[in-house]
């Protein structure tokens, strides 16, 4: 690993122990209850972890994105549902509230979420249109000094503890893409109701669940952007969102990684530790080689965009990358560590859980391919 700035690296060691001390203890009870983190998330709070590269005029922390990637990895190494918490208030609420609101909204709309006394949810999936964002079905019509709402939002992560969220809705069908907005929706509003929360596979510990809008009146000035806006939006939202998720399967690993190791190291097989036998080290070695490169990735893209530079192929690249890392780490170690590996006594089999929505959520791998090779092609044309 690369020597970090001192204020980065005295971040990191704050967050590992956090991590250490406070999340991994409680990890598998989250995950086993579906329980919510909140104390958790309080005390990110209170560390300036809600909103890290916000400026702290407007109630963050003031550091930069590449500070947040290191905090989200050792996190997520702790709690990845906890990790996610944050990832959603950081990359997806607080970052483009900061980009494309007023002054005014900003004092109602991120001071109190940057810092974690309020959280916000993203709400751009649909139940039709998944990986089609351009697609939106909710409708947004102006009715005198109202936005009237109408239609379903799904997956929404942070829908059950939200103060508000960003919606995309569209406000003129016959432009597409480029009819649709963004709004400020606070939580609850008459006409929004939340939809069960989901069972899943993984990320237990946070809620997930539809919005359902049916003539909810948003006041006017609420429009996040210009109208028209909403895709453009969405679409910067994600690039940056994809380097925390990113940064959240580098955690994972990682912790899929030293729980390998350890039990490596101590499990006995002929005498002697597992980690002795060759078909372990060779384990051992291309999870070690694909989390650094992982990381790496996830890094550069980081660095790319708080140096101001275009960066949405390596954001791409990286959460591609870490993502598909990640489900291969967390398969080789629950492989190293045999049955153990298959209950829930043991950690590895959350943090394989945990790993297979990183190719999923905020841009399919498919998606992420997508994007890499438009890039290519426009690059090398």
């Amino acid at each position: 690993m690369f020597a970090l700035p001192e204020t980065h690296e005295m971040l990191r060691k704050t967050c590992r122990d956090f991590a250490d001390k406070e999340l991994i203890p409680i990890a598998a009870e989250l995950d086993r209850h579906h329980r919510y983190p909140a104390e958790a998330v309080a005390k990110l709070a209170e560390m300036g972890l809600m909103g890290v590269a916000i400026p702290e005029e407007e109630g963050g922390t003031g550091l930069d994105t590449f500070a947040y990637v290191i905090a989200m990895e050792e996190i997520c190494r702790g709690c990845a549902s906890t990790g996610v918490v944050m990832s959603v208030n950081n990359s997806l609420y607080c970052d483009p509230v900061l980009k494309f609101a007023t002054p005014e909204q900003k004092k109602t709309f991120l001071r109190p979420y940057a810092c974690g006394k309020q959280l916000g949810a993203f709400a751009l999936t649909e139940p039709g249109n998944g990986s089609d964002a351009g697609a939106a079905r909710t409708t947004a019509v102006l009715s005198g000094d109202h936005w009237v709402l109408n239609g379903t939002k799904a997956w929404i992560t942070n829908g059950y503890e939200a103060n508000a969220a960003i919606v995309f809705a569209t406000t003129d069908r016959a432009k597409k893409h480029r009819g649709i907005s963004a709004f400020l929706v606070p939580m609850p509003t008459e006409g929004l109701s939340l939809g069960k929360k989901e069972d899943k596979l993984g990320i237990r510990g946070s809620s997930t669940c539809n919005l359902i809008f049916e003539d909810c009146h948003v006041p006017r000035d609420n429009i996040l952007g210009q109208e028209g806006d909403g895709f453009k939006i969405a679409m910067m939202t994600l690039d940056g969102g994809r380097i925390g998720i990113a940064a959240q399967a580098v955690g994972i690993s990682q912790a899929a990684l030293e729980e390998a190791v350890a039990y490596a190291k101590q499990r006995e097989a002929f005498g002697a530790p597992i980690a002795n036998l060759q078909a372990i080290q060779f384990k051992l070695a291309d999870m070690a080689l694909q989390l650094d490169a992982a990381r790496l990735l996830t890094w550069r893209a980081a660095q790319l965009k708080d140096q101001g530079a275009r960066f949405t192929t390596e954001a791409a690249m990286a959460k591609l990358a870490a993502s598909e890392a990640s489900a291969f780490i967390t398969h080789q170690a629950i492989q190293i560590l045999g049955a153990n590996g298959y209950v829930t006594e043991y950690p590895a089999e959350r943090h394989y859980r945990d790993a297979r929505i990183t190719e999923i959520y905020e841009g399919t791998s498919e998606i992420q391919r997508l994007v890499i090779a438009n890039n290519v092609l426009k690059q090398y044309s």
